[in-house]
């Protein structure tokens, strides 16, 4: 891909060593780089039918897309003790597990990722999934170790829709929001992402393009093949010539 004007002349070479980049690329995971949302669906209809709840994938996509399992357990299970609770939250978890079989990444995600190193660009996944499920997904998709860094919501102070998560990741990537993008699917992770003030690609793996760009979405695609991915992600990059600047 070709190298952006602002990258050309005396400041060329640090760009391509990824000198002064201040731009991150911040995936969430289910739905965004995986369309995994029909076995979450699934899973999460076997494990609540045992206790007398039909969900209904309009239910999913309004209260359990995006959210934490603390905020699923209190959406749907406060009527147990809390032991109970996330018990059968960690049964829905593993259920999902099991059924993971060949995934496959959504389209064009590969291309994007080279393109972000060879810029320099770093990349990070921020995501409300248990770090069990975020790990044998990221290696199912043979994704792993391009995506090393991985910040779970659960394990820090507030998740999803707290901006907190995405907040975590620029700093753990020592990047700005102003220079970078997040990659959501769901609503909660879209008012995550714009609380902490990235501009936000909204993918259509469950919602369509004018829910998400009504909710903040800077654009809406259906795969990372979409050219207006590149034209984003430049106007936010932030190539320097010297200290100060």
């Amino acid at each position: 891909m070709a190298t952006p004007n602002s990258c050309r002349g005396k400041s060329a070479r640090r760009c391509e060593r990824g000198e002064h980049v201040k731009t991150a690329l911040l995936f969430d995971l289910d739905g965004t780089l995986v369309d995994t949302d029909a076995l979450h669906l699934t899973a999460f209809q076997t494990v609540l039918a045992k206790h007398g709840i039909a969900l209904t994938k309009a239910q999913y996509v309004e209260k359990i897309m995006g959210a934490s399992n603390a905020l699923i357990g209190e959406a749907f299970l406060s009527h147990l003790p809390m032991a109970e609770r996330e018990a059968t939250i960690e049964a829905k978890e593993q259920a999902f597990r099991d059924m993971l079989g060949q995934l496959q990444p959504v389209a064009g995600v590969a291309a994007l990722l080279d393109y972000a190193a060879a810029q320099g660009i770093r990349c990070a996944v921020v995501t409300n999934a248990p770090r069990a499920n975020a790990t044998i997904v990221l290696k199912a998709l043979g994704l792993a170790d391009r995506l090393p860094l991985q910040i779970i919501g659960s394990e820090l102070a507030r998740s999803k829709p707290d901006p907190l998560p995405y907040l975590t990741g620029l700093e753990k990537t020592g990047t700005l929001a102003a220079h970078s993008v997040a990659f959501e699917d769901s609503l909660s992770g879209l008012r995550a992402a714009l609380g902490a003030g990235l501009a936000v690609v909204g993918m259509t793996t469950t919602l369509d393009a004018a829910t998400l760009t009504r909710a903040g979405a800077t654009i809406a695609i259906a795969d990372f093949n979409d050219s207006r991915i590149l034209e984003l992600i430049r106007t936010r990059m932030a190539y320097t010539t010297g200290a100060g600047h």
